[in-house]
């Protein structure tokens, strides 16, 4: 039962008691139910509004999907690290390491090569960042190596 039609029952109820409106506790309740009439007639407009603008949105959401096709193309699982980085460029073999830029705070991709040189431009920001490797060069000669 929808809330229109409960207030509707409500009005019966009343007109079936024969409520003296001249009275206050008549007056009171007649004034309740017109409020709760009122109150259900704005929920049933509120809902259809509602409704009408969901499905506004799923048409404008729609829209934007063919757009996003056209624009980026049907292949959907590309993702970020696909843009910023070839993966054809790298053997299987090679390592690949990230760090984050502290200007952009965006992730970097690079490989052992910038990493032997040293340094690396950010793609985002131009930052150039510096990589300071002899304190692990000292720990890796530090450790005694094993026998075999």
């Amino acid at each position: 039962m929808e809330i229109t039609e409960k207030v509707a029952y409500l009005k019966g109820l009343a007109e079936g008691m024969e409520l003296d409106t001249e009275k206050k506790e008549g007056k009171l309740l007649s004034a309740i139910i017109d409020v709760l009439d009122d109150i259900a007639l704005e929920l049933e407009d509120m809902k259809d509004e509602q409704a009408e603008l969901s499905d506004g949105l799923d048409a404008v959401s729609d829209d934007l999907e063919d757009v996003e096709d056209v624009v980026f193309g049907e292949d959907e699982e590309d993702d970020d690290f696909d843009d910023e980085y070839e993966y054809d460029d790298l053997d299987e073999d090679e390592d690949c390491y990230a760090t984050t830029c502290p200007t952009c705070e965006e992730t970097i991709y690079f490989d052992e090569s910038v990493l032997e040189d040293g340094e690396v431009i950010c793609p985002n920001c131009g930052e150039k960042l510096e990589f300071d490797l002899s304190s692990l060069d000292e720990e890796e000669s530090e450790t005694p190596e094993e026998d075999q």
